[in-house]
């Protein structure tokens, strides 16, 4: 953006080291998958081991010439490593290999800036790739003389990489700005929804485990699904209707994954602030997967970073039409509270059983009774009615109107209140919150 960089193309060579420990990550099927995504075409893996990486190359000096041969034998113009490297790092194997060299957070940077749609989102991409570019400048000049003097030519007396940096805090800041104003827009649109008791539910889960897809299937929304490393970055909230609750709001995330670049958790808190202010988190996890607990433990780091850890989470078991002889059900704890769901979203199977669960989830303070009305309280009859909360009606002898109600106490109350009726004639007074 303010540096020339070498010319990258397609053809990319993968680079996967093992290191020791138990946060080493055996699965480098992951980095082809996010190539992939990025649209790069990888023609060749590298593999290693070593103690620990080397300060200078992070790989060992044999394999920096392995990697070297490998550039030329595929006339590769891109290198990515399935780690995050040093500026000093990058900047000395490209010396050295003659190839641009990508590391793992430039390589999801990337893939997020492809991904962006709304002007908010590509906000925070751009910070992000900022903030990560301000510490790599330095790689993209060979030279730092002054600007040249002379009758027209004279600069203000820095390097053209101060001027660069200068430019650079100055659209940071900038950014930083702008996105602030869109954090106190959503903070005004959750007080609106907190103030109207609308429970908020949020899915999160690691990319690619079918959050958009479920999105599509409960709410009969169009959001943009692909077998894909993030297909979905912009968050997406829409109104479901549940029984018995009423309306909900669902929003639907940008997924999680192994070692999330800390500068995009930054720069995404604005839009992960959905999730840390959830009534209920539904945690979707690929049931297929087989290291599916490696990544609910990767999801719940992230929602520890952000502060999320301490929502209730109901877990979503998707994709069961991928395991054989897999009904959807529901799983329960000691009390009988639902805390898992198994479900298929793109075939629509166990999706009931999801909605069940929301409404035992959410409807913790449900009223249902027999409430006896008198000839004259045809309006308080009316407007349980208008809530859908009546299940049975009867009349008797004397005239009076026996109702079989469900819904609610929050909603219960605003009808009291609204009619100027005492809440004690119907609700127990320990229970009073108003």
């Amino acid at each position: 953006m303010f540096f020339d960089r070498p010319e990258s193309g397609e053809t990319a060579i993968l680079v996967h080291i093992d290191f020791p420990g138990p946060n080493a990550n055996d699965n480098p099927r992951e980095l082809e998958e996010l190539a992939l995504s990025a649209g790069a075409d990888p023609v060749e893996y590298l593999f290693g081991t070593r103690s620990e990486p080397s300060s200078k190359f992070f790989l060992g000096k044999g394999k920096v010439e392995e990697l070297a041969e490998l550039v030329r034998l595929h006339d590769a113009k891109l290198v990515i490593f399935d780690h995050s490297l040093t500026p000093g790092q990058e900047r000395n194997i490209e010396r050295e290999i003659e190839c641009r060299v990508l590391d793992r957070t430039g390589l999801i940077l990337d893939i997020f800036a492809q991904r962006a749609r709304t002007h908010e989102g590509k906000l925070q991409v751009e910070l992000a790739q900022l903030e990560h570019m301000s510490t790599r400048l330095i790689r993209g000049w060979t030279h730092l003389e002054r600007q040249k003097g002379g009758i027209g030519l004279r600069g203000p007396g820095e390097t053209q990489l101060e001027t660069d940096r200068r430019l650079l805090r100055a659209r940071i800041k900038a950014i930083t700005g702008r996105l602030e104003k869109v954090r106190k827009q959503r903070e005004q649109g959750r007080r609106a929804r907190a103030r109207a008791e609308i429970p908020t539910l949020s899915l999160v889960g690691y990319t690619n485990a079918g959050k958009s897809t479920l999105f599509n299937r409960i709410t009969e929304a169009d959001v943009y699904a692909a077998d894909q490393l993030f297909a979905t970055l912009d968050p997406t909230l829409r109104k479901l209707e549940i029984n018995d609750i009423g309306a909900v709001i669902l929003a639907d995330t940008v997924g999680f994954i192994r070692d999330l670049p800390h500068k995009l958790v930054e720069s995404f808190r604005a839009t992960l602030q959905e999730t840390v202010e959830a009534t209920l988190l539904l945690h979707v996890i690929d049931a297929v997967d087989e290291e599916r607990r490696e990544h609910i433990a990767q999801v719940n780091n992230v929602l520890h970073e952000i502060g999320a850890d301490e929502v209730p989470t109901l877990e979503v078991y998707n994709k069961i039409d991928g395991l054989e002889g897999m009904e959807p059900r529901i799983d329960r704890d000691d009390q009988g509270t639902p805390v898992r769901v198994w479900l298929s979203a793109r075939t629509g199977v166990g999706t009931d059983l999801l909605i069940q669960a929301l409404r035992e989830r959410l409807a913790n303070n449900m009223f249902h009774e027999i409430v006896e009305l008198d000839h004259n309280q045809g309006q308080f009859r009316a407007m349980l009615f208008a809530q859908n909360a009546v299940v049975d009606e009867q009349f008797t002898d004397d005239g009076r109107i026996r109702l079989e109600v469900r819904l609610q106490e929050k909603e219960l109350r605003k009808i009291l209140s609204r009619l100027g009726i005492p809440h004690d004639r119907y609700l127990p007074a320990e229970e009073e919150q108003w």
